[in-house]
């Protein structure tokens, strides 16, 4: 008698601890979502309000004194960094529409939408890795300069929007690994439903 009793009560378990587990799953994804758009989200507007005017002395010649004119420095500027704040905005786009989609899906019942939910994820991580890694590398020379290529630094006259930027790469950065957690997550729980 015991033991007819017994498969029933593992099968009881087995069905809690699968609950659980879609349940921790579910509010771990609509976390990593929420958090993916505010650090996005916050990433892309610290670069479009990083703007800075500083006057630069130009020296023309050498038996005249130097000009003296303002120069701005603007994300518009330079290409990595229009490339950083579209993919930024792209990221946060998706990641809000992603967190609808996702609490749509209903986590595991809808399986072609969790697949399409986990390839855009992937594509999502991807872009952001590369517009950080180029925004990082023209940041980079602004602060160290390339003497090789007689390009000079620009962190020294620009404190605050080197700051910005730096802060900016920070945040996006960790929006990469947000979407690198999703991935993870996907493929844990994919793991846990072939189990």
């Amino acid at each position: 008698m015991e033991s007819q009793n017994q498969p029933s009560m593992d099968g009881i378990g087995t069905y809690v601890k699968a609950v659980a587990t879609t349940r921790r799953v579910r509010y771990s994804d609509f976390l990593l979502r929420v958090v993916g758009v505010a650090l996005t989200l916050v990433a892309a507007v610290l670069v479009v309000l990083g703007k800075e005017t500083e006057i630069v002395p130009i020296i023309i010649t050498d038996s005249l004194p130097p000009l003296k004119l303002p120069v701005t420095a603007r994300w518009q500027y330079a290409s990595a960094f229009v490339y950083y704040v579209v993919s930024n905005a792209i990221a946060c786009s998706y990641a809000a529409l992603s967190l609808v989609l996702s609490m749509v899906a209903g986590g595991n019942k809808n399986g072609k939408a969790v697949l399409v939910l986990i390839i855009l994820d992937l594509l999502i991580m991807g872009l952001l890795f590369s517009s950080t890694g180029a925004a990082a590398a023209v940041g980079v020379i602004g602060r160290y300069g390339n003497s090789r290529l007689n390009w000079g630094k620009v962190c020294n006259v620009f404190h605050h929007y080197c700051s910005h930027l730096v802060a900016s790469l920070i945040l996006s950065l960790l929006g990469s690994f947000v979407f690198f957690g999703l991935v993870l997550l996907a493929a844990f729980n994919l793991y846990n439903k072939s189990r």
